[in-house]
């Protein structure tokens, strides 16, 4: 994967929650964002955002998705 870390944006794309929500759930503890070195935006790992997806159990066609599957659905989403 290109990006080790996405922005705030990309993973509510992909989380299919607001950046708001996001905002909220690192305020709170909930899912904790890194910050960008210079600007002090929040970023995601691309794995955090994996594993979280993998946490909320989400299904892909009634079952529960593989890996490989999870990272082709966040690059997807990053390529749109």
């Amino acid at each position: 994967m290109q990006n080790k870390y996405i922005t705030i944006k990309q993973a509510s794309k992909i989380l299919g929650v607001s950046p708001l929500t996001l905002r909220n759930w690192d305020n709170n503890g909930k899912f904790p964002a890194g910050r960008h070195p210079i600007s002090n935006y929040r970023v995601y790992k691309v794995e955090d955002i994996e594993e979280l997806i993998l946490q909320m159990g989400v299904r892909i066609n009634d079952k529960r998705p593989t890996k490989t599957e999870i990272k082709k659905l966040i690059v997807k989403h990053l390529t749109d």
